[in-house]
Protein backbone atom coordinates (compact mmCIF):
# COMPACT_ATOMS: atom_id res chain seq x y z
CA UNK A 1 0.00 0.00 0.00
CA UNK A 2 0.82 3.66 -1.03
CA UNK A 3 1.29 6.67 1.75
CA UNK A 4 -2.03 8.03 -0.16
CA UNK A 5 -3.36 4.34 0.40
CA UNK A 6 -2.82 4.25 4.34
CA UNK A 7 -3.65 8.03 4.87
CA UNK A 8 -6.78 9.64 3.75
CA UNK A 9 -7.20 13.76 3.55
CA UNK A 10 -10.74 15.68 2.90
CA UNK A 11 -11.28 19.15 3.09
CA UNK A 12 -14.71 20.22 3.07
CA UNK A 13 -16.52 23.89 2.80
CA UNK A 14 -16.80 24.36 6.15
CA UNK A 15 -12.91 24.48 6.45
CA UNK A 16 -13.13 21.45 8.56
CA UNK A 17 -10.14 18.84 7.52
CA UNK A 18 -10.60 15.54 7.86
CA UNK A 19 -7.00 12.91 7.99
CA UNK A 20 -7.91 9.47 9.15
CA UNK A 21 -5.25 6.83 9.64
CA UNK A 22 -6.47 3.86 7.00
CA UNK A 23 -4.12 1.44 7.47
CA UNK A 24 -6.53 -0.93 8.66
CA UNK A 25 -4.35 -4.41 8.55
CA UNK A 26 -1.54 -2.96 10.28
CA UNK A 27 -4.06 -1.39 12.92
CA UNK A 28 -3.17 1.69 12.05
CA UNK A 29 0.35 1.91 13.23
CA UNK A 30 2.90 4.87 12.98
CA UNK A 31 4.78 3.20 10.57
CA UNK A 32 7.27 5.57 8.60
CA UNK A 33 5.41 5.56 5.71
CA UNK A 34 2.57 6.80 7.89
CA UNK A 35 4.41 9.18 10.05
CA UNK A 36 5.66 10.87 6.95
CA UNK A 37 2.30 11.38 5.74
CA UNK A 38 0.55 12.53 8.75
CA UNK A 39 3.86 14.78 9.29
CA UNK A 40 3.51 16.16 5.74
CA UNK A 41 -0.47 16.91 5.99
CA UNK A 42 -0.15 18.90 9.22
CA UNK A 43 2.28 20.98 8.14
CA UNK A 44 0.65 21.75 4.76
CA UNK A 45 -2.52 22.74 7.11
CA UNK A 46 -0.56 25.17 8.77
CA UNK A 47 0.01 26.94 5.75
CA UNK A 48 -3.39 26.60 4.24
CA UNK A 49 -6.14 29.18 4.53
CA UNK A 50 -8.63 27.35 3.65
CA UNK A 51 -8.31 25.08 7.05
CA UNK A 52 -9.52 26.12 10.12
CA UNK A 53 -9.89 23.40 11.95
CA UNK A 54 -8.26 19.66 11.45
CA UNK A 55 -9.49 16.66 12.89
CA UNK A 56 -7.48 13.24 13.30
CA UNK A 57 -9.51 10.23 12.99
CA UNK A 58 -9.08 6.69 12.20
CA UNK A 59 -10.40 3.78 9.95
CA UNK A 60 -10.64 0.00 11.45
CA UNK A 61 -11.13 -1.15 15.00
CA UNK A 62 -7.81 0.46 16.31
CA UNK A 63 -7.37 4.17 16.04
CA UNK A 64 -3.89 3.74 16.35
CA UNK A 65 -1.67 0.92 17.48
CA UNK A 66 1.29 2.57 18.37
CA UNK A 67 4.81 2.23 16.86
CA UNK A 68 5.16 -0.69 13.87
CA UNK A 69 6.71 -3.06 16.05
CA UNK A 70 8.13 -5.59 12.73
CA UNK A 71 8.71 -2.39 10.87
CA UNK A 72 11.56 -1.98 13.78
CA UNK A 73 12.37 -5.42 14.36
CA UNK A 74 13.44 -5.59 10.75
CA UNK A 75 16.06 -2.69 11.73
CA UNK A 76 18.22 -4.68 13.96
CA UNK A 77 19.26 -6.40 10.71
CA UNK A 78 21.54 -3.42 10.31
CA UNK A 79 25.28 -3.55 11.25
CA UNK A 80 24.78 -1.29 14.22
CA UNK A 81 21.70 -3.60 15.32
CA UNK A 82 19.03 -0.87 14.82
CA UNK A 83 20.46 1.92 16.73
CA UNK A 84 20.50 4.57 13.77
CA UNK A 85 16.95 3.23 12.49
CA UNK A 86 15.28 3.40 16.09
CA UNK A 87 16.93 7.08 16.37
CA UNK A 88 15.53 7.98 13.30
CA UNK A 89 11.75 6.70 14.02
CA UNK A 90 11.77 8.46 17.34
CA UNK A 91 12.86 11.57 15.93
CA UNK A 92 9.77 11.22 13.01
CA UNK A 93 7.34 10.21 15.36
CA UNK A 94 8.82 13.43 17.95
CA UNK A 95 8.05 15.26 15.28
CA UNK A 96 5.31 15.09 14.02
CA UNK A 97 3.74 15.26 17.94
CA UNK A 98 5.24 18.65 17.97
CA UNK A 99 4.08 19.51 14.60
CA UNK A 100 0.76 18.76 15.59
CA UNK A 101 1.25 21.04 18.88
CA UNK A 102 3.05 23.40 16.72
CA UNK A 103 0.37 23.86 14.52
CA UNK A 104 -1.47 27.50 14.44
CA UNK A 105 -5.07 25.48 13.30
CA UNK A 106 -6.78 23.39 16.60
CA UNK A 107 -6.61 19.55 16.04
CA UNK A 108 -9.54 17.05 17.19
CA UNK A 109 -8.39 13.48 17.84
CA UNK A 110 -11.72 11.42 17.12
CA UNK A 111 -11.10 8.49 18.55
CA UNK A 112 -13.09 4.84 17.86
CA UNK A 113 -11.20 1.46 18.96
CA UNK A 114 -7.89 1.54 20.94
CA UNK A 115 -5.09 3.88 21.01
CA UNK A 116 -1.93 2.17 22.10
CA UNK A 117 1.97 3.26 23.12
CA UNK A 118 2.24 6.00 20.45
CA UNK A 119 -1.06 6.13 19.15
CA UNK A 120 -1.95 7.09 22.97
CA UNK A 121 0.71 9.59 22.76
CA UNK A 122 -0.91 10.78 19.41
CA UNK A 123 -4.49 11.59 21.03
CA UNK A 124 -2.66 13.26 24.02
CA UNK A 125 -0.61 15.81 21.50
CA UNK A 126 -4.13 16.72 19.85
CA UNK A 127 -5.56 20.06 21.26
CA UNK A 128 -8.74 18.48 21.94
CA UNK A 129 -10.20 15.01 21.42
CA UNK A 130 -13.13 12.92 21.61
CA UNK A 131 -13.63 9.73 22.01
CA UNK A 132 -16.24 6.61 21.33
CA UNK A 133 -17.71 5.19 24.99
CA UNK A 134 -16.01 1.99 23.60
CA UNK A 135 -12.66 3.40 23.09
CA UNK A 136 -9.35 2.35 25.11
CA UNK A 137 -6.39 3.76 25.73
CA UNK A 138 -2.92 2.27 27.15
CA UNK A 139 0.75 3.10 27.20
CA UNK A 140 1.83 -1.28 27.33
CA UNK A 141 5.50 -0.98 26.85
CA UNK A 142 6.20 -2.61 30.00
CA UNK A 143 4.46 -5.36 29.08
CA UNK A 144 7.35 -5.75 26.51
CA UNK A 145 10.48 -4.69 27.82
CA UNK A 146 10.05 -1.60 26.37
CA UNK A 147 8.76 1.59 28.56
CA UNK A 148 6.32 4.10 26.87
CA UNK A 149 9.23 6.59 27.24
CA UNK A 150 8.40 9.09 24.30
CA UNK A 151 4.60 8.49 25.03
CA UNK A 152 4.96 9.69 28.61
CA UNK A 153 5.84 13.41 27.65
CA UNK A 154 2.80 13.44 26.20
CA UNK A 155 0.21 11.77 28.49
CA UNK A 156 2.31 13.20 31.25
CA UNK A 157 1.31 16.46 30.33
CA UNK A 158 -2.59 15.62 29.92
CA UNK A 159 -3.19 14.09 32.77
CA UNK A 160 -2.47 14.02 36.62
CA UNK A 161 1.47 12.75 37.53
CA UNK A 162 0.29 9.65 39.52
CA UNK A 163 -2.72 8.89 36.43
CA UNK A 164 0.03 8.61 34.21
CA UNK A 165 2.76 6.97 36.23
CA UNK A 166 -0.09 4.28 36.46
CA UNK A 167 -0.70 4.23 33.14
CA UNK A 168 2.47 3.95 32.38
CA UNK A 169 3.82 1.35 35.03
CA UNK A 170 1.11 -0.91 34.75
CA UNK A 171 0.39 -1.11 30.75
CA UNK A 172 -3.44 -1.02 32.09
CA UNK A 173 -6.18 -0.40 29.37
CA UNK A 174 -8.40 2.57 30.58
CA UNK A 175 -11.39 3.25 29.76
CA UNK A 176 -12.74 6.19 27.76
CA UNK A 177 -14.99 7.30 30.88
CA UNK A 178 -12.20 6.96 33.36
CA UNK A 179 -10.03 9.08 30.55
CA UNK A 180 -12.40 11.62 30.04
CA UNK A 181 -12.03 12.05 34.10
CA UNK A 182 -8.15 11.90 33.91
CA UNK A 183 -8.35 14.46 31.31
CA UNK A 184 -6.54 12.71 28.67
CA UNK A 185 -9.88 13.24 26.13
CA UNK A 186 -12.34 15.66 26.64
CA UNK A 187 -15.53 13.75 26.54
CA UNK A 188 -16.51 10.38 25.52
CA UNK A 189 -19.89 10.04 23.69
CA UNK A 190 -21.70 7.09 22.35
CA UNK A 191 -20.03 5.63 19.34
CA UNK A 192 -22.65 6.22 16.90
CA UNK A 193 -22.78 9.88 18.03
CA UNK A 194 -19.43 10.49 17.61
CA UNK A 195 -18.31 11.95 14.33
CA UNK A 196 -21.32 14.08 14.81
CA UNK A 197 -19.77 15.48 18.51
CA UNK A 198 -16.35 15.79 16.67
CA UNK A 199 -17.96 17.87 13.86
CA UNK A 200 -20.26 20.10 16.40
CA UNK A 201 -17.23 21.08 18.23
CA UNK A 202 -15.11 22.13 14.90
CA UNK A 203 -18.14 23.79 13.51
CA UNK A 204 -17.82 25.79 16.62
CA UNK A 205 -14.01 26.50 16.75
CA UNK A 206 -14.07 27.14 12.88
CA UNK A 207 -16.44 30.39 13.29
CA UNK A 208 -13.91 31.76 15.08
CA UNK A 209 -11.19 34.27 14.42
CA UNK A 210 -8.15 32.00 12.73
CA UNK A 211 -5.64 34.57 14.13
CA UNK A 212 -7.00 34.63 17.23
CA UNK A 213 -6.84 30.92 17.90
CA UNK A 214 -3.25 30.98 16.37
CA UNK A 215 -2.61 33.34 18.64
CA UNK A 216 -4.38 31.22 21.83
CA UNK A 217 -2.57 28.21 20.81
CA UNK A 218 0.79 29.43 20.36
CA UNK A 219 0.47 31.31 23.59
CA UNK A 220 -1.28 28.42 25.61
CA UNK A 221 1.54 25.83 25.00
CA UNK A 222 4.41 28.41 25.92
CA UNK A 223 3.24 29.69 28.96
CA UNK A 224 2.79 26.62 30.60
CA UNK A 225 6.52 26.01 30.57
CA UNK A 226 7.27 29.24 31.99
CA UNK A 227 7.20 30.11 35.97
CA UNK A 228 4.09 31.62 37.18
CA UNK A 229 5.67 35.54 36.99
CA UNK A 230 7.61 34.75 33.62
CA UNK A 231 4.36 33.23 32.26
CA UNK A 232 2.10 36.47 33.48
CA UNK A 233 4.42 38.93 31.78
CA UNK A 234 4.71 36.54 28.32
CA UNK A 235 1.01 36.50 28.85
CA UNK A 236 0.14 40.78 28.83
CA UNK A 237 2.42 40.84 26.02
CA UNK A 238 0.69 38.38 24.10
CA UNK A 239 -2.74 40.18 24.79
CA UNK A 240 -1.46 43.91 24.16
CA UNK A 241 -0.44 42.53 20.97
CA UNK A 242 -3.78 40.90 20.29
CA UNK A 243 -6.11 43.84 21.34
CA UNK A 244 -3.93 45.97 18.23
CA UNK A 245 -4.87 42.83 15.68
CA UNK A 246 -7.96 43.88 13.33
CA UNK A 247 -10.13 40.61 14.39
CA UNK A 248 -9.74 42.03 18.42
CA UNK A 249 -10.81 45.55 17.30
CA UNK A 250 -14.02 43.84 14.84
CA UNK A 251 -14.78 41.45 17.82
CA UNK A 252 -14.96 43.96 20.71
CA UNK A 253 -16.89 46.23 18.50
CA UNK A 254 -19.15 43.53 17.32
CA UNK A 255 -19.96 42.57 21.03
CA UNK A 256 -20.47 46.22 21.79
CA UNK A 257 -23.00 47.04 18.88
CA UNK A 258 -24.19 43.62 19.34
CA UNK A 259 -24.24 42.17 16.08
CA UNK A 260 -22.67 38.99 14.53
CA UNK A 261 -18.62 39.63 14.03
CA UNK A 262 -16.86 39.61 9.96
CA UNK A 263 -13.68 38.10 10.89
CA UNK A 264 -10.52 38.73 8.41
CA UNK A 265 -8.52 36.80 10.02
CA UNK A 266 -5.84 39.48 11.12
Amino acid sequence: MTAKDIFLSDLGNDGVLRLTLNDVARRNALSEAMLGALGTAIADAGQNPAVRVIILAANGPAFCAGHDLKEMTAGRADTDGGKAYFAKIMSMCSGVMQGIVNCPKPVIAEVTGVATAAGCQLVASCDLAVAADTAQFSTPGVHIGLFCSTPMVAVSRNVSAKHAMEMLITGDLTSAYRAAQMGLVNNSVPEDMLQQATLEMAHKIASKSSMTLATGKRAFYAQREMPLAEAYEYASQVMVDNMLARDAKEGIGAFIEKRAPQWQDA
